[in-house]
């Protein structure tokens, strides 16, 4: 299994280490590993959660792909 530090898994999410600790506290972030005071990722949880998040549009949440996307609205001319 290999492992990250928060370093590196910061720097291959792209998330501040803050940002991570963070999605630790509320559990929407990767699986961790508390090993003492150490906390580390394993790089297939980091990746499945990475791919978790993948989105094909802007506005989709990703839980509920069922949706249309929102009506514009225009303004009409008077």
């Amino acid at each position: 299994m290999n492992f990250l530090s928060i370093d590196d898994a910061s720097d291959l999410t792209g998330l501040s280490p803050s940002t991570l600790a963070k999605k630790r506290m509320a559990g929407t972030g990767p699986a961790f590993f508390k090993l003492g005071r150490t906390i580390k990722y394993a790089a297939a949880d980091v990746d499945a959660w990475l791919l978790s998040r993948r989105r094909t549009s802007t506005w989709s949440t990703g839980s509920d792909n069922k949706k249309t996307a929102p009506r514009v609205r225009t303004r009409s001319s008077a």
